[in-house]
């Protein structure tokens, strides 16, 4: 079925099928990892305004970023594992992987203005692309709290069971490059709470929240990615998870353990939020208090993601303007 895919297998614990998956094939099987003949399919995609990464478009990137260092940092730049592969094949027409990305990842430019993008080969009926079809439809991806990093394209290929994901380039900057203040931080954080809100309300679990799933475009906008993970309930009012994959695990899924998806995800983000303030550097006392409620142990005792919204944006109110315009 899948003999032109080669396919990294991971185990799932997790109970309660996506909608989106067909029951003709094998539960695991559509939600494994893919690591598809990329060349294949890179005509297809050329055809559809992506341009995938050569050999001689990264030694070019390489080349301008050369250009002018310094010797130290020359130096660094080619020790990099990027650089040392982008100049170790002869072709440089053929495709170049990232080494630092996954197999089902590939990097690459939208050929109608040179946007960089991410492509992401998923299942065709894997759960991850049912959630990521349906929160593309355009009356949820224009809706302002989905904060999902912007879908360009979703290219299928039926007879080889296989979907694309074009995806925006974004970055992980919220830890490296922090928001300038608290300000900018707090609005990060609305963000990523709102997101998690609307991914609830309609019925969607993401169950991998984590530092390294949230990006930034670096103008102040931030977006989730990586629903290899997540679940869709529709039509279920008291869903049940059954053992958790995820970065962030909430106690009661722990060794297998059941429970509530929805207050998984709250778990995962008190832990985020902490982590967040960690790294950034940014101490916030109210938010502390905030994640306190979130990291309940019993689940039941958890707020909803729409509690910690509104309980967030009540904390905001009374930190002044002095205090919020100013770099920790």
């Amino acid at each position: 079925m899948l003999s032109q895919l080669r396919l990294q297998h991971e185990s799932d614990t997790e109970s309660v099928s996506s909608p989106g998956t067909s029951g003709s094939f094998d539960e695991d099987e559509v939600n494994t990892r893919l690591a598809p003949c990329w060349q294949k399919y890179q005509r297809l995609l050329e055809r559809r305004g992506i341009h995938l990464d050569t050999y001689r478009d990264v030694q070019d990137l390489y080349r301008r970023e050369c250009a002018g260092a310094t010797p130290e940092t020359l130096s660094t730049i080619t020790r990099q594992a990027g650089y040392i592969h982008a100049f170790c094949c002869d072709d440089d027409s053929a495709l170049c992987r990232d080494p630092g990305l996954p197999d089902n990842l590939f990097r690459g430019v939208r050929l109608a203005d040179g946007l960089k993008v991410i492509v992401k080969a998923v299942h065709l009926f894997s759960r991850e692309y049912d959630i990521i079809r349906y929160l593309s439809t355009p009356a949820l991806r224009d809706d302002p709290m989905n904060h999902n990093i912007p879908v360009l394209d979703l290219i299928e290929v039926p007879c080889d069971y296989i979907a694309f994901i074009a995806m925006e380039e974004w970055h992980s900057l919220l830890v490296i490059d922090p928001p300038s203040c608290l300000r900018a931080f707090l609005g990060a954080i609305r963000q990523c709470l709102e997101h998690v809100v609307f991914l609830h309300r309609h019925h969607i679990a993401h169950l991998d929240i984590s530092m390294r799933n949230l990006l930034t475009d670096c103008n102040g906008r931030y977006g989730y990615i990586d629903y290899e993970l997540s679940r869709r309930f529709d039509g279920i009012p008291n869903p049940l998870l059954c053992g958790g994959r995820g970065t962030e695990v909430a106690p009661e899924l722990e060794n297998g353990g059941c429970g509530d998806p929805y207050k998984a995800d709250v778990w995962a983000l008190g832990v985020f939020l902490l982590r967040g303030c960690k790294l950034t550097g940014y101490s916030i006392p109210e938010l502390t208090s905030l994640t306190r409620e979130m990291l309940n142990r019993c689940p039941d005792n958890r707020p909803t993601a729409a509690t910690v919204l509104k309980a967030f944006d009540a904390m905001v109110l009374p930190i002044g303007e002095d205090r919020s315009d100013r770099h920790e």
